[in-house]
């Protein structure tokens, strides 16, 4: 119920309008200023706002992220984006599994089947590469497994860990934002996309692979008898 109060006030406020860059140059300076005068209340606060627009699957992470960066710098805001978004991938998991299954079931919808035998066969693994490689939308990829019986510690770990190269990226990008918008200039999100760092994300996903290719080309092994076994 909390969720879906918090989807319809974010929907009756159009409280998404904040969640851009011209929002976050207009009120840059006052946000710099209260994170120099209240580190730690300000950084629990982005961890709760950003936890909450995560669980609530609410466009415009990618934009937090790099606000993180721009505030926190890249080490601290990095280490708060990626807390938040397990957080709020969690909480979203949690409710997939009780009382708003069958409502978030049907907006999975065809994408279920698509993902289905991934899950099945090996759930960690298929939803590290899922975090490591943006192939469906984060929302969704919040969803799905916890339609197909995935633990909450696997999913919590594979998030934790996939969605932490693209973070530490962002928040990068965030650190040096300030000059872009000083200029009139917003950051180019297409970056991730470039050879540069989209290359070692994908070995990243192919390592996360590994285990799941060797199982499945490896002959199966026979344990080897003990001593006086039949």
């Amino acid at each position: 119920m909390l969720l879906a109060a918090g989807l319809a006030a974010v929907l009756a406020f159009d409280l998404e309008r904040f969640l851009s860059f011209e929002a976050l140059q207009r009120h840059r300076a006052w946000l710099m200023a209260q994170v120099d005068a209240h580190p730690v209340q300000t950084g629990a606060l982005f961890f709760i706002i950003y936890a909450t627009a995560i669980a609530l699957s609410v466009p415009g992470g990618a934009v937090l992220s790099i606000a993180g960066g721009c505030l926190f710098g890249t080490a601290f805001g990095s280490g708060l984006i990626i807390s938040a978004a397990t957080v709020g991938a969690c909480i979203i998991f949690l409710a997939a599994r009780t009382a708003l299954r069958d409502v978030l079931r049907r907006r999975a919808g065809p994408f279920l089947q698509r993902m289905e035998q991934g899950f099945l066969k090996d759930a960690f693994h298929y939803l590290l590469v899922l975090r490591l490689v943006p192939l469906f939308p984060f929302w969704l990829v919040n969803l799905v497994p916890a339609f197909f019986g995935m633990s909450l510690r696997s999913y919590a770990l594979a998030t934790l860990i996939g969605i932490a190269p693209a973070s530490i990226v962002f928040a990068s990008l965030g650190s040096g934002l300030g000059s872009l918008l000083d200029a009139g200039q917003t950051p180019d999100l297409g970056i991730l996309f470039t050879p540069r760092l989209l290359l070692p994300i994908l070995g990243l996903a192919l390592l996360a692979l590994t285990p799941v290719v060797y199982r499945r080309l490896s002959p199966s092994v026979t344990p080897p008898r003990g001593p006086g076994s039949a």
